[in-house]
């Protein structure tokens, strides 16, 4: 299979362009228009919400999450369950090549995120916060308005015209009048069936990378676990020559010359208070401890907790109490404070924090956290320091825990550094198919003899170039009266 990049290294721009008049557009190839959205396409919007009425027909919901989440819309989605009226599903019943659009949001970046419907239903209609854009046939294919959508160009006027403070929304005339880019309808549904294709390739090359990323983790803590527990010598990388019943039924047998302690034999607790001239610390589940970088707002509230927050030592152990649970803990970098959610434990001579760090936030440990935490809520329960210190666990010689620590930092850099990588050509990939679309519905790229090029070469992808499609290929066009149908706003 070809990479993304060869699948456009010989893409040219077109033979000329000329000016759309649209600023963030440029130029455009000349046999291209430049129309309002309003004209291509009519809109509505749902205002069908979730609840199930007596009386009404039971029908399933395209909700906001199905389309943030899914580039096309089809039968593979577990749709949500509720009931409309008789004259709401004539209006709102999605139909192929329908695309719909995120109209309202919390936040003014997930505005106008679109997907294209690939398999209706009689049942299946829009749902709230919604709008539903049906394209007049005859002059707009639901793929490539899809694609579109997807530009950042046009996007970007969609989160120009979003209004609110809390809470973002479109109106329909801020819908109505984005500009768009539109070639002949064989042109568009050239364009949706190679971007089908080179999204299909940056999808599955994306996947790729971030299953990589997962075996990394999946290694890292493999690696942890059977390095703390004494399934593995460190530093022979072989089992230990002779294990013992640890008498500890998470963790099994450990080697014949570790210890079992009780935390209140390793650790001490630490609760000193009054140091307000310390910077604030906080647990985080994937980096353990660092300093709380504070804006200004923070920076005020703090000010005046700080006499009552307690002191953490260099070199201790802290963890957040209700989410220990889930392996928030961690060695204290530098001095600091920490609030009074958290429990600070020092050390005891013989005990090296890094290892036991290490050793608390396995799945194994937490599990055995997990059951001795109290509270009335489980998501709320606590680890107390007195529930902590009857914990126990594995406690090998002082020198064998400074190796497997070390041992440990220098595993995890290098399994970082290679999902660090991975995570960067993701983004790269990412970064990629933003400017490849943008570029191509824009006629930046001319891919007019491109579909042919990519017959065959990849296993034809879920279409979503809408109905008609086909027929314009060949240059055929699949027309509909461009009249805006009942109930629309157009």
């Amino acid at each position: 299979m070809a990479t993304p990049a060869e699948a456009v290294s010989d893409l040219q721009p077109y033979p000329a362009y000329k000016p759309s008049g649209v600023e963030w557009l440029g130029g455009v190839p000349p046999h291209w228009e430049v129309q309002r959205l309003k004209t291509l396409c009519n809109m509505r919007v749902s205002n069908v919400d979730k609840h199930v009425r007596k009386g009404e027909t039971p029908v399933r919901l395209c909700n906001y999450v199905d389309v943030y989440k899914h580039d096309s819309i089809s039968q593979r989605i577990d749709f949500m369950r509720a009931t409309a009226t008789p004259e709401e599903i004539e209006q709102f019943r999605l139909e192929e090549g329908d695309v719909l659009i995120t109209k309202d949001s919390e936040a003014w970046d997930d505005i106008g995120v679109p997907a294209v419907v690939t398999e209706p239903a009689e049942d299946l209609i829009s749902g709230y916060h919604l709008a539903l854009l049906r394209p007049f046939t005859d002059v707009l294919i639901g793929g490539y308005l899809l694609r579109a959508l997807q530009s950042k160009g046009l996007a970007h006027q969609f989160h120009v015209e979003a209004k609110g403070v809390t809470r973002y929304g479109l109106s329909h005339a801020s819908v109505r009048s984005v500009w768009l880019a539109v070639p002949p309808l064989p042109e568009q549904a050239a364009i949706a069936r190679y971007l089908d294709h080179a999204d299909e390739r940056i999808r599955r090359c994306i996947q790729a990378k971030e299953k990589l990323v997962e075996l990394l983790e999946e290694q890292r803590q493999a690696l942890i676990n059977e390095a703390v527990t004494g399934r593995v010598d460190v530093r022979t990388g072989q089992p230990y020559p002779e294990y013992k019943p640890s008498g500890v039924e998470w963790l099994g047998e450990v080697p014949a010359h570790w210890r079992i302690a009780r935390n209140g034999q390793i650790f001490v607790q630490r609760n000193e208070t009054g140091f307000p001239e310390l910077p604030i610390l906080e647990v985080s589940l994937n980096t353990g401890v660092s300093v709380r970088n504070l804006d200004n707002l923070d920076r005020k509230q703090m000010m005046t907790l700080r006499s009552g927050y307690k002191r953490a030592i260099a070199g201790d152990i802290a963890y957040n109490m209700m989410r220990m649970w889930q392996g928030a803990v961690g060695v204290t970098p530098v001095d600091g404070l920490v609030s009074t959610a958290y429990v600070v434990a020092r050390p005891l001579d013989g005990t090296n924090p890094r290892y036991f760090s290490a050793l608390f936030r396995t799945s194994a440990y937490k599990t055995a956290v997990d059951r001795s935490s109290r509270g009335i809520v489980k998501d709320r329960n606590r680890l107390y320091w007195s529930d902590f210190k009857q914990l126990a666990s594995p406690y090998p010689p002082v020198e064998e825990q400074a190796t497997i620590a070390r041992y440990l930092d220098d595993s995890d850099r290098r399994i970082q550094r290679g999902i660090q990588a991975a995570q960067r050509q993701i983004d790269l990939l990412k970064e990629y198919r933003t400017r490849l679309i943008a570029d191509v519905v824009t006629g930046k790229l001319d891919v007019r003899e491109a579909p042919e090029a990519l017959a065959g070469d990849l296993e034809e992808p879920e279409s979503i170039t809408g109905p008609g499609a086909s027929a314009v290929m060949s240059g055929e066009s699949a027309r509909s009266p461009n009249v805006a149908p009942q109930g629309s706003d157009a």
